[in-house]
């Protein structure tokens, strides 16, 4: 079965920054603290002159005002797609709400996790 664009939005790209995330679970291995495999990514997307923002601060807004706690997300890549970088056991429900909560909040369309605490990389797409 072919899937389409409407059905997976921004493949290109997706498949560009799981790709990214594989050579560093290969080179790095798996289980570190998600602060070097966020550096690690970093130093990747400079690299390849990929456009992202790292720690990309949401305001939540509340009947019209703007409420004094933030969301960070981990990555905003291509301005359209939120990745959230995890190194547990696995992903579990919990990183699901969040991404769908960055996504709301961003605008963005697109949500990825990837997990770096497993035995193989594990990247899960959230469409919103």
């Amino acid at each position: 079965m072919k899937y389409s664009e409407k059905d997976y939005p921004l493949q290109k790209e997706t498949y560009e920054i799981i790709g990214i995330c594989m050579d560093i679970h290969r080179i790095l291995g798996r289980g570190l603290l998600e602060i070097v495999y966020k550096d690690a990514i970093e130093y990747e997307f400079e690299n390849k002159k990929i456009p992202y923002q790292r720690e990309k601060k949401y305001e939540v807004k509340y009947k019209g005002i703007i409420l004094p706690h933030y969301f960070y997300a981990d990555f905003v890549v291509y301005d359209k797609i939120i990745l959230e970088i995890k190194s547990k056991k696995e992903i579990v429900e919990e990183h699901y709400s969040w991404v769908i909560n960055y996504l709301g909040i961003s605008g963005c369309p697109l949500g990825l996790i990837v997990n770096f605490g497993e035995k193989s990389l594990i990247s899960k797409r959230v469409i919103y």
